[in-house]
């Protein structure tokens, strides 16, 4: 069974922006995705905010374009009451990341892959950076 995993904004930006040194990770990451051997979402918050960073990094329709890349390749799930109600009434120190993880486990991803692993200790579910889930995905291979 392919492994599902939602994606933070930073990993996604990382291989738009090729920001180095995370680009090959998360470059090697969606090599995953696009073969079809990892199962990967997102959410809508996440596709506004690219949106909105993308543009500072090259112009609305270069970001149009690699989002509607993006859009074949990750599914987005629905953010609905229950995530913001479960957002507002957590311990997270930041909301957007609170509606990041309740999307995901209200949704059936138990894994969560971000660069920023601080802002999700309360996670109930594992938090990897892109490089330790490859690392993990070859150790599982072995």
């Amino acid at each position: 069974m392919k492994p599902k995993i939602f994606i933070d904004s930073d990993i996604i930006l990382d291989l738009f922006a090729k920001r180095e040194p995370h680009f090959i990770h998360s470059s090697k990451l969606f090599t995953l995705i696009d073969k079809g051997e990892v199962a990967a979402f997102t959410s809508p918050l996440i596709f506004a905010n690219l949106h909105y960073l993308l543009k500072k990094f090259s112009s609305n329709a270069v970001a149009m374009k690699n989002l509607r890349k993006l859009k074949t390749l990750i599914k987005i799930l629905p953010i609905n009451e229950k995530v913001i109600e479960q957002s507002l009434n957590s311990d997270f120190s930041d909301f957007e990341d609170a509606i990041q993880y309740f999307t995901a486990v209200n949704n059936g991803v138990r894994l969560l892959v971000t660069r920023n692993k601080r802002d999700f200790k309360k996670s109930k579910i594992p938090v990897l950076t892109a490089e330790e889930f490859l690392k993990m995905r070859e150790t599982e291979k072995r």
